[in-house]
């Protein structure tokens, strides 16, 4: 325990932000500074309490809420909560800089709901009760929603309705196997409730209700096909969010909740979720090769990478495990960062059809480096974070499904063709008729800035992943030994 509550002062701190910029909504230049500097406290109050997570083990903090249902309000820090909640930081504050340009109308508004989109998702990342985790992750949907469905572009409405949708109704059996449960008379906290596992026929029926919920979010085929509009509709750093925060929710919450509470069931079930993956990756992978949108094509892209994560995480093996964590962060980066450099292209050109491009290297030098770096980061280029990830998940798979493993092996080669299609239809091949326009600018500090941090983040995993795998290490050894994480 600790004194301060540092752990509610990560959650509250951007919400906080973002409503202080609220009473500046008639000048957004003063909004956008106020908002900047909460997600840039945010971030710098991640990095102080990482000496304290390596040296002091978890930080927790815990009192009763209501008492009458032994509901508390628990929250807890480890080395896995930790890795996310300081990637939600860094994409909070690279978000408001991608903005800075591509949001002129209801500039606080928009800001509001990006920092509230934080909170709700650090709030998933730490919460060890049972409903207090349930509100946080039906909180997300909120801000998220009228990120989409006010700041998107012409069918953001549709996006956001469906986005909703699939939300609110993969949400609502999970609800009420919480109702269940709390009506059981148990202690809903999360080392309760792994301690003594839901017995019999329910703990299948309730392991189905929280994996559904968390399947849409991840998302696993075949509740993935909100993603794509999502993602298409969405202003760029509400992309940027969905892919590098909103799914690792999803990913974090099997690996938290589902997989401690219900061993068996999930074990029973490992098979053949591991098999929706695999079918996830291939399916994405080749329907990213048809698409004509280079956002679009991103976007099935990122649904690709979170079938291989699927994968890793019912293999049931320790490496694996250790490889979609990374993967998880590598995927935010490598895949956030094409969002936010399709949106660049998007400011500059008002297209995003790839047929308008190619040959942009000539025009935009810089631009086109920083594509084919995270493009090729993006595909498992050896020295860059993916392929940290994935090595680890084939090593570690291989073990457990022979055949699963090889031919996940061959979905991530497919993954090159789609990158080769980006390649050639933005910076490589013959120049479309956007590109010979005046509007081939190159990038300017800002955007350099923003790519930079991406780049040295893939970098840095890519060449010296250690410092990662430490964090995760203990969580994830309780994880294997069957104690909760």
């Amino acid at each position: 325990m600790h004194d301060f509550p540092l752990l509610t002062a990560l959650i509250l701190l951007p919400l906080l932000g973002g409503l202080a910029g609220l009473f500046f909504h008639r000048q957004p230049a003063q909004a956008r500074f106020i908002c900047l500097t909460a997600s840039l406290a945010e971030l710098a109050l991640a990095l102080v309490l990482l000496p304290r997570v390596l040296n002091a083990g978890p930080l927790v903090e815990r009192f009763d809420w209501i008492p009458l249902l032994r509901v508390q309000y628990s929250l807890a820090m480890d080395g896995l909560s930790y890795v996310l909640v300081l990637l939600t930081a860094l994409l909070g504050v690279l978000g408001i800089l991608t903005s800075w340009r591509e949001i002129r109308e209801g500039v606080a508004v928009f800001h509001c709901l990006l920092l509230a989109a934080l909170s709700t998702a650090i709030g998933v990342f730490l919460a060890r009760d049972l409903l207090l985790f349930y509100l946080f992750w039906e909180a997300q949907l909120i801000p998220m929603f009228f990120l989409i469905g006010r700041f998107g572009h012409e069918r953001r409405r549709y996006a956001a309705l469906k986005f909703f949708v699939f939300s609110m109704v993969g949400g609502l059996p999970m609800l009420l196997a919480v109702v269940w449960l709390m009506l059981s008379g148990v202690d809903p906290s999360l080392a309760a409730l792994a301690a003594s596992p839901v017995p019999g026929a329910m703990q299948a029926w309730c392991a189905a209700a929280f994996i559904l919920a968390f399947a849409v979010k991840t998302p696993l085929l075949p509740v993935h096909t909100w993603l794509p509009d999502a993602h298409t509709q969405a202003p760029t750093a509400g992309s940027l969010l969905l892919a590098g925060v909103l799914l690792k929710t999803g990913a974090y919450a099997m690996l938290r909740w589902a997989i401690p509470l219900f061993p068996q069931a999930v074990a029973d079930a490992a098979p053949w979720l591991a098999g929706l993956g695999l079918a996830g990756l291939f399916y994405a992978s080749w329907t990213a090769l048809a698409q004509k949108d280079a956002k679009r094509l991103v976007a099935y892209s990122s649904v690709a990478h979170m079938g291989l994560l699927t994968f890793a995480l019912f293999a049931h093996d320790r490496t694996a495990l250790s490889g979609a964590v990374v993967m998880m962060v590598s995927h935010a980066l490598t895949t956030g960062a094409l969002f936010v450099m399709v949106g660049m292209l998007a400011e500059r050109f008002h297209s995003r059809q790839l047929s308008d491009f190619g040959g942009l290297w000539e025009k935009m030098p810089v631009y086109g480096a920083f594509m084919v770096f995270f493009a090729v980061a993006s595909a498992g280029l050896p020295g860059l974070s993916n392929f940290v990830g994935e090595l680890m998940i084939m090593l570690g798979s291989f073990k457990v499904y022979p055949a699963g493993a090889s031919l996940a092996f061959f979905g991530i080669v497919v993954g090159l063709a789609y990158v080769l299609r980006l390649l050639r239809g933005t910076v490589l091949g013959q120049p479309g008729p956007l590109s010979e326009s005046g509007k081939a600018v190159d990038l300017d500090g800002r955007e350099i800035l923003i790519l930079s941090v991406f780049a040295l983040a893939v970098l840095l995993i890519g060449v010296h992943p250690g410092p990662l795998l430490d964090l995760i290490r203990e969580p994830l050894n309780a994880l294997a030994a069957g104690r909760p994480v």
